[in-house]
């Protein structure tokens, strides 16, 4: 096939122990899917519809690489999160049949332009400025499901320069991983490939160049990554 330009490099993440890597079709992600943060969001934590927004593939940071300050904005916050990998998809999955899907797990770091995010909450208009923009997702490497289970259980933190920011329990998502894979299949086509970053718990906060930010899901993994 000829191409009038030169294709995009397709993204992609490490797997754990493995020479292989997973390719990345599109991300998902969940709002306020913790009731904590949706309380500090100025949300409702009873149990509502849960809804999603997007990143873009090539906005993932991978291997510990550093996340560079964003321009436009002077206030971009953390947020840590479960990033489920899938590799199989379709529409109207079944709930009994959600996690045949799921080829393993991650951590991630949805990062946030606060202040373009909050303009846009004011004027009803789409939260992309805020949340897909360049290297906004750091991401771990995936652990296969295979090897670790689906955990659902289990402390999800975030330090930065060693001092914890966010902390809160795999037990507390609002909408479980089977939920929101059926949920999202009602919407969308999903794909093999498909990533969901799940939401976060509470204690999201501004960031600073220099900053170190470490996460952690248990039986998942770390990451690491230093704005700059």
């Amino acid at each position: 096939m000829d191409y009038v330009i030169p294709p995009a490099a397709p993204a992609y993440l490490p797997i754990r122990g493995s020479k292989a890597v997973f390719p990345v079709h599109r991300i998902y992600c969940v709002g306020r899917n913790y009731a904590a943060h949706a309380i500090e969001m100025g949300g409702d934590p009873d149990r509502e519809p849960p809804f999603f927004f997007q990143k873009n593939p090539d906005n993932l940071v991978i291997c510990g690489a550093d996340f560079p300050y964003p321009s436009s904005s002077n206030d971009v916050h953390h947020e840590i999160e479960l990033v489920v990998a899938l590799s199989k998809g379709g529409t109207d999955i079944p709930l009994d049949k959600a996690m045949d899907c799921v080829f393993g797990y991650g951590v991630g770091l949805d990062m946030t332009r606060r202040d373009l995010q909050d303009g846009c909450k004011k004027m009803g208009r789409p939260w992309e400025i805020g949340k897909a923009f360049e290297k906004s997702a750091p991401c771990s490497d995936l652990v296969p499901a295979a090897e670790i289970g689906h955990p659902e259980a289990g402390a999800i933190w975030l330090d930065v320069n060693g001092s914890r920011r966010q902390e809160g329990d795999l037990n507390q998502l609002i909408w479980k991983v089977p939920e929101m894979i059926s949920y999202l299949s009602e919407l969308f086509e999903l794909k093999a490939g498909d990533l969901i970053m799940t939401g976060t718990p509470a204690g999201v906060g501004p960031v600073s160049r220099g900053d170190l930010l470490t996460g952690h899901v248990a039986g998942v993994g770390e990451l690491t990554c230093r704005v700059v």
